[in-house]
């Protein structure tokens, strides 16, 4: 099984980015079910995360990131780079996607997928707001793209139905 999710605040601007794609993602998926792969909006609950993936071969994870990079640029990342387990808190506010993948292989083991992968797009606005900016817009889009590819090359037969091709 391959599980994909998308975080983010959807009032926050580029913040939105992840939940977008995703979103976008299940609407394809809606048109052209491919057994084996689903696609999550988790918002900004880590612990959502770490309950989806549960089960899973392989994770993807979308979010926007805030390095002062580039906007729109686009990171790949390998999951174990980015997870670390969560500091002491009293509030499940402060567990994010990253805890979710550190915690899930603790908590889970067997059960958490091993293959973790991380696309992160810098945001040019976090501020409240319901529009994505022009850059992580296309940003979104070639992560869209970018996904709709991979599900195709892991299911072949789709290209067929969907008309899209890999080349």
């Amino acid at each position: 099984m391959l599980t994909i999710i998308g975080c983010g605040n959807l009032n926050r601007s580029d913040d939105a980015v992840g939940v977008l794609v995703a979103q976008r993602l299940q609407r394809y998926l809606q048109q052209h079910p491919l057994p084996n792969v689903q696609v999550f909006d988790c918002g900004t609950s880590g612990m959502d995360v770490m309950f989806q993936a549960r089960g899973s071969h392989a994770l993807i994870l979308i979010d926007a990131s805030s390095t002062g990079s580039e906007p729109g640029a686009v990171y790949q990342v390998p999951g174990e780079v980015l997870e670390r387990l969560p500091e002491p808190s009293f509030t499940l506010h402060d567990f994010r996607w990253e805890h979710a993948i550190a915690a899930g292989r603790k908590i889970f083991r067997d059960q958490f997928p091993r293959e973790v992968t991380v696309y992160l797009i810098e945001a040019e606005n976090l501020e409240f707001g319901l529009e994505l900016s022009p850059s992580v817009l296309l940003a979104a889009d070639r992560v869209y793209q970018d996904l709709v590819t991979l599900l195709l090359s892991v299911n072949p037969d789709m290209q067929k139905i969907t008309g899209y091709s890999v080349n």
